[in-house]
């Protein structure tokens, strides 16, 4: 869901210590209004899920280029190799 509002999610969670925590750390050059607007995005994205806004997330991400990824078909048809035939045909679908 952070990738439809625009934001790249946590890939790693971290700190371990802490149940449920999100390590963020915004580079200097971020403004405050644009740490506010992340912040009132998180908020959001909390508020959808507590009221129970299910196809919100079932459906994300929505607005990327690829949808939501199959990681079962993923483990069990592993591509370990590019093919060119392969990728054009994807492509074209």
């Amino acid at each position: 869901a952070m990738i439809d509002e625009g934001y790249h999610p946590m890939t790693v969670y971290f700190p371990l210590v802490v149940h449920g925590a999100m390590l963020v750390e915004p580079t200097e050059s971020e403004s405050k209004e644009s740490l506010d607007l992340f912040i009132a995005t998180l908020r959001d994205l909390a508020q959808a899920a507590k009221r129970g806004d299910i196809e919100r997330f079932k459906q994300a991400p929505r607005f990327a280029p690829r949808r939501r990824l199959d990681e079962t078909k993923a483990a069990r048809e592993p591509r370990l190799r590019w093919r060119p035939q392969a990728a054009q045909k994807e492509a074209a679908e």
